[in-house]
C-alpha cells in the first residue's frame, strides 16, 4: 500500500483483495500518513521560527534571535537570506521538502550572520557547531549543481562582498 502526489491528485495503491470498507478505511489512514509527511516537510512561518530559536539555543548557545523567519518564493540563486540589522531571516521555498537537517543548516546559517555579518573565521566557526554543517552544504552544491544554478566562491554567495552587503546560501 503507497499513496504518491500527482498534480493535485493523490494516487494511493492498495491491494485488489481488501473489500470496499477496508479500502475506505486504508485511504483514509494514507492520506492522513501522507499529510502529517508533507506538514512536517513543509513548515510554517511560525514552525521555522520556532525551529530556528531551537537551533540557537542548541548550537549558538541561544545568542542569536531572530526578529523573524519566514519562508520567501522570491529567491532564485540563494537558499536563505539574513539582515543583521533588523533580525530578519528568510528562507527559499525551494527548501521545502528538502531534508529537515540540510534546511535547519541554512537557518544556522542565517543565525550566525545575527552574530557575525560577513564570512570569515568566526562566522565559519560558528556554523561549525552544526555537526551536519558539511555533509547538509555538499546536499545544497549538489542540488545547485543538478539544476545548473550559479555557485559562488565555495559555494555560498556573498564570500566574496562586504559584510554590510546581504548574502544567502548559493543555490
Amino acid at each position: 500500500m503507497s499513496a504518491y502526489r500527482d498534480g493535485d491528485k493523490v494516487v494511493v495503491m492498495l491491494p485488489s483483495r481488501l473489500s470496499k470498507a477496508e479500502e475506505e478505511q486504508w485511504i483514509a489512514t494514507i492520506l492522513e500518513r501522507l499529510e502529517e509527511r508533507e506538514r512536517r516537510r513543509r513548515p510554517s512561518d511560525a514552525d521555522l521560527e520556532i525551529r530556528a530559536r531551537e537551533l540557537s539555543r542548541r548550537h549558538l548557545g541561544g545568542r542569536a534571535v531572530p526578529a523573524s523567519v519566514r519562508w520567501v518564493g522570491n529567491q532564485r540563486t540563494r537558499w536563505g537570506s539574513c539582515t543583521p540589522d533588523d533580525g530578519t531571516i528568510r528562507l527559499s521555498t525551494r527548501l521545502r521538502g528538502m531534508p529537515s537537517w540540510v534546511v535547519d543548516y541554512v537557518l544556522v546559517h542565517e543565525l550566525a550572520h545575527l552574530l557575525v555579518p560577513g564570512h570569515g573565521a568566526d562566522f565559519w566557526k560558528l556554523v561549525g557547531n552544526y555537526p551536519k554543517a558539511e555533509r547538509a552544504r555538499g546536499y545544497l552544491e549538489g542540488v545547485a549543481a543538478a539544476a545548473h544554478l550559479p555557485m559562488e566562491g565555495d559555494g555560498v554567495a556573498g564570500d566574496e562582498l562586504p559584510p554590510e552587503c546581504r548574502h544567502g546560501v548559493a543555490g
